[in-house]
Protein backbone atom coordinates (compact mmCIF):
# COMPACT_ATOMS: atom_id res chain seq x y z
CA UNK A 1 0.00 0.00 0.00
CA UNK A 2 1.05 3.59 -0.86
CA UNK A 3 -0.17 7.31 0.36
CA UNK A 4 -3.58 6.91 1.75
CA UNK A 5 -4.85 3.74 -0.26
CA UNK A 6 -6.95 1.16 0.79
CA UNK A 7 -5.70 -1.11 3.77
CA UNK A 8 -7.42 -3.72 2.77
CA UNK A 9 -4.18 -4.70 -0.23
CA UNK A 10 -1.85 -5.21 2.91
CA UNK A 11 -3.65 -8.48 4.12
CA UNK A 12 -5.42 -10.06 1.35
CA UNK A 13 -3.80 -8.92 -1.99
CA UNK A 14 -7.09 -8.47 -3.72
CA UNK A 15 -8.51 -11.81 -2.91
CA UNK A 16 -12.30 -12.13 -3.52
CA UNK A 17 -14.53 -11.40 0.14
CA UNK A 18 -14.92 -14.61 1.58
CA UNK A 19 -12.02 -16.87 0.29
CA UNK A 20 -11.00 -19.25 2.80
CA UNK A 21 -7.66 -20.31 1.03
CA UNK A 22 -5.20 -20.89 4.20
CA UNK A 23 -2.48 -18.49 3.61
CA UNK A 24 0.60 -18.10 5.66
CA UNK A 25 0.99 -15.41 8.34
CA UNK A 26 1.80 -11.83 7.54
CA UNK A 27 5.66 -10.32 7.03
CA UNK A 28 5.84 -6.73 7.05
CA UNK A 29 7.98 -4.85 5.56
CA UNK A 30 8.89 -1.70 3.70
CA UNK A 31 9.57 -0.40 0.12
CA UNK A 32 10.98 3.25 -0.52
CA UNK A 33 11.33 4.18 -4.37
CA UNK A 34 14.42 6.84 -4.09
CA UNK A 35 13.41 7.73 -7.59
CA UNK A 36 10.25 9.66 -5.78
CA UNK A 37 11.43 10.11 -2.36
CA UNK A 38 14.67 11.72 -3.02
CA UNK A 39 14.34 15.03 -4.16
CA UNK A 40 16.25 18.35 -3.55
CA UNK A 41 13.69 20.17 -1.49
CA UNK A 42 14.16 17.22 1.31
CA UNK A 43 10.57 16.54 2.24
CA UNK A 44 10.16 15.11 5.59
CA UNK A 45 6.50 14.87 5.75
CA UNK A 46 6.87 11.27 6.74
CA UNK A 47 9.44 12.26 10.11
CA UNK A 48 6.55 14.76 11.18
CA UNK A 49 3.68 11.97 10.95
CA UNK A 50 5.58 9.75 12.66
CA UNK A 51 6.62 12.24 15.38
CA UNK A 52 2.56 13.66 15.64
CA UNK A 53 1.60 9.93 15.85
CA UNK A 54 4.01 8.43 18.38
CA UNK A 55 4.69 11.36 20.47
CA UNK A 56 8.47 11.82 19.76
CA UNK A 57 10.16 14.38 21.56
CA UNK A 58 11.84 17.14 19.96
CA UNK A 59 15.23 18.41 21.99
CA UNK A 60 17.65 21.52 21.00
CA UNK A 61 20.72 19.52 21.74
CA UNK A 62 21.54 16.57 18.84
CA UNK A 63 23.24 14.54 21.68
CA UNK A 64 19.40 14.18 23.61
CA UNK A 65 17.95 13.63 19.80
CA UNK A 66 15.38 10.64 19.73
CA UNK A 67 14.35 9.44 16.44
CA UNK A 68 11.90 6.45 14.78
CA UNK A 69 12.54 7.43 11.39
CA UNK A 70 14.83 10.47 9.90
CA UNK A 71 16.84 11.03 7.14
CA UNK A 72 20.50 10.37 5.98
CA UNK A 73 22.99 11.31 2.66
CA UNK A 74 22.58 8.21 0.78
CA UNK A 75 26.54 7.92 0.83
CA UNK A 76 26.06 7.61 4.82
CA UNK A 77 22.88 5.30 4.87
CA UNK A 78 24.95 3.18 2.13
CA UNK A 79 29.11 3.86 2.92
CA UNK A 80 29.52 0.08 1.85
CA UNK A 81 27.25 -0.40 -1.45
CA UNK A 82 29.40 -1.66 -3.92
CA UNK A 83 28.27 -0.25 -6.79
CA UNK A 84 29.49 3.60 -7.58
CA UNK A 85 27.41 4.57 -10.33
CA UNK A 86 24.38 3.71 -8.12
CA UNK A 87 26.42 6.47 -5.62
CA UNK A 88 26.75 8.54 -8.21
CA UNK A 89 23.21 8.83 -8.82
CA UNK A 90 22.30 9.61 -5.37
CA UNK A 91 25.26 11.33 -4.11
CA UNK A 92 24.22 13.94 -2.11
CA UNK A 93 20.73 13.67 -1.37
CA UNK A 94 19.01 12.09 1.41
CA UNK A 95 16.76 9.31 2.12
CA UNK A 96 14.80 8.08 4.99
CA UNK A 97 16.03 5.37 7.01
CA UNK A 98 14.21 3.40 10.26
CA UNK A 99 14.20 0.68 12.20
CA UNK A 100 14.86 -2.33 9.42
CA UNK A 101 12.69 -4.97 11.36
CA UNK A 102 15.04 -7.06 11.09
CA UNK A 103 15.01 -11.19 10.20
CA UNK A 104 17.69 -11.71 12.92
CA UNK A 105 17.53 -8.75 14.87
CA UNK A 106 20.90 -8.36 16.97
CA UNK A 107 19.29 -5.89 19.64
CA UNK A 108 16.57 -8.96 20.26
CA UNK A 109 19.66 -11.20 21.14
CA UNK A 110 21.51 -8.82 23.75
CA UNK A 111 18.84 -7.54 25.67
CA UNK A 112 18.95 -9.08 29.32
CA UNK A 113 15.56 -8.93 30.38
CA UNK A 114 13.70 -9.06 27.25
CA UNK A 115 12.33 -5.87 26.68
CA UNK A 116 12.25 -6.16 23.09
CA UNK A 117 11.51 -9.21 21.01
CA UNK A 118 10.32 -9.81 17.61
CA UNK A 119 6.47 -11.14 16.78
CA UNK A 120 5.53 -13.70 14.32
CA UNK A 121 4.56 -11.36 11.59
CA UNK A 122 8.21 -10.11 12.04
CA UNK A 123 7.79 -6.63 13.68
CA UNK A 124 10.37 -6.10 16.60
CA UNK A 125 8.98 -4.59 19.51
CA UNK A 126 9.83 -2.46 22.77
CA UNK A 127 8.22 -2.89 26.09
CA UNK A 128 9.23 0.80 27.86
CA UNK A 129 8.18 -0.47 31.27
CA UNK A 130 10.34 -3.38 30.90
CA UNK A 131 13.23 -1.35 29.38
CA UNK A 132 16.45 -1.27 32.26
CA UNK A 133 18.32 1.50 29.98
CA UNK A 134 20.86 -0.47 29.66
CA UNK A 135 21.09 0.48 25.88
CA UNK A 136 22.88 -2.97 24.86
CA UNK A 137 20.47 -3.02 21.92
CA UNK A 138 21.56 0.60 20.85
CA UNK A 139 25.19 -1.01 20.87
CA UNK A 140 24.20 -4.26 19.31
CA UNK A 141 22.36 -2.39 16.16
CA UNK A 142 24.21 -2.19 13.26
CA UNK A 143 21.86 0.93 11.76
CA UNK A 144 21.20 3.53 14.65
CA UNK A 145 18.00 3.23 14.59
CA UNK A 146 17.36 3.28 18.78
CA UNK A 147 17.72 6.10 20.74
CA UNK A 148 17.79 6.65 24.45
CA UNK A 149 15.96 9.50 26.63
CA UNK A 150 18.41 10.66 28.74
CA UNK A 151 16.10 13.24 29.61
CA UNK A 152 12.38 13.07 30.43
CA UNK A 153 11.09 13.55 26.73
CA UNK A 154 7.40 14.34 28.08
CA UNK A 155 7.73 18.23 28.29
CA UNK A 156 9.16 18.18 24.67
CA UNK A 157 6.30 16.48 22.59
CA UNK A 158 5.06 19.22 20.66
CA UNK A 159 1.97 18.02 19.99
CA UNK A 160 0.26 14.82 22.47
CA UNK A 161 -1.21 12.49 20.79
CA UNK A 162 -3.21 10.57 23.73
CA UNK A 163 -3.84 7.51 21.74
CA UNK A 164 -0.08 6.50 21.86
CA UNK A 165 1.84 6.06 25.48
CA UNK A 166 4.65 8.65 25.85
CA UNK A 167 7.53 7.29 27.14
CA UNK A 168 9.97 8.00 30.55
CA UNK A 169 13.82 9.04 31.04
CA UNK A 170 16.15 6.56 30.94
CA UNK A 171 14.35 4.60 28.05
CA UNK A 172 15.13 3.09 24.60
CA UNK A 173 13.06 3.80 22.10
CA UNK A 174 12.57 2.87 17.91
CA UNK A 175 10.19 2.47 15.03
CA UNK A 176 7.68 -0.35 15.40
CA UNK A 177 6.33 0.10 12.07
CA UNK A 178 3.37 1.27 12.94
CA UNK A 179 2.02 -2.04 14.59
CA UNK A 180 -0.90 0.50 16.94
CA UNK A 181 -2.25 1.61 13.37
CA UNK A 182 -2.05 -1.95 11.74
CA UNK A 183 -4.28 -3.50 14.13
CA UNK A 184 -6.83 -1.16 13.52
CA UNK A 185 -6.73 -1.51 9.93
CA UNK A 186 -4.66 1.61 9.11
CA UNK A 187 -1.67 1.95 7.36
CA UNK A 188 1.78 3.57 9.02
CA UNK A 189 1.44 7.49 9.31
CA UNK A 190 4.88 7.98 7.26
CA UNK A 191 3.06 6.06 4.22
CA UNK A 192 0.09 7.63 4.64
CA UNK A 193 2.03 11.17 4.84
CA UNK A 194 3.82 10.79 1.56
CA UNK A 195 2.61 12.99 -1.23
CA UNK A 196 5.13 11.40 -3.81
CA UNK A 197 3.80 7.55 -2.87
CA UNK A 198 7.24 7.11 -2.59
CA UNK A 199 6.51 4.48 0.47
CA UNK A 200 4.91 1.26 0.26
CA UNK A 201 3.78 -0.89 2.98
CA UNK A 202 2.68 -4.47 2.98
CA UNK A 203 2.94 -8.24 3.30
CA UNK A 204 6.17 -9.77 1.91
CA UNK A 205 4.10 -13.70 2.39
CA UNK A 206 1.64 -12.37 0.15
CA UNK A 207 2.55 -12.78 -4.03
CA UNK A 208 0.26 -10.19 -4.44
CA UNK A 209 0.91 -7.32 -2.66
CA UNK A 210 2.55 -4.38 -3.90
CA UNK A 211 5.30 -4.69 -2.21
CA UNK A 212 6.18 -7.94 -4.09
CA UNK A 213 5.40 -6.64 -7.13
CA UNK A 214 7.69 -3.92 -6.58
CA UNK A 215 10.73 -6.23 -5.40
CA UNK A 216 10.05 -8.37 -8.65
CA UNK A 217 10.00 -5.86 -10.89
CA UNK A 218 12.74 -3.46 -10.00
CA UNK A 219 16.34 -3.25 -8.70
CA UNK A 220 16.11 -3.07 -4.58
CA UNK A 221 19.16 -2.56 -1.82
CA UNK A 222 19.02 -2.80 1.58
CA UNK A 223 21.50 -1.35 4.19
CA UNK A 224 24.49 -3.57 5.26
CA UNK A 225 22.68 -7.22 3.92
CA UNK A 226 25.97 -8.69 4.60
CA UNK A 227 25.98 -8.80 8.11
CA UNK A 228 22.91 -11.49 7.94
CA UNK A 229 20.63 -9.71 10.03
CA UNK A 230 17.95 -9.65 7.35
CA UNK A 231 16.38 -5.65 6.82
CA UNK A 232 12.95 -5.60 5.75
CA UNK A 233 13.36 -1.99 4.49
CA UNK A 234 14.12 -1.97 0.63
CA UNK A 235 15.08 1.16 -1.08
CA UNK A 236 13.98 0.80 -5.29
CA UNK A 237 16.89 2.45 -7.00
Amino acid sequence: VAGKRGFDALTDGGRAEGATERRPAARWAMVIDLRKCVNDRGCTDCIAACDRAHNVPHFDERAHDVKWIWREPFEKAFADHGSPYTEDAFKGKSLPVLCNHCDNPPCVRVCPVKATWKRDDGIVMMDYHRCIGCRYCMAACPYGARSFNWLDPRPRVKELNPDFPTRTKGVVEMCNFCEERLAKGRAPACVEACGERALVFGNLHDPGSEVRRLLRTRHAIRRKPELGTGPNVYYLV
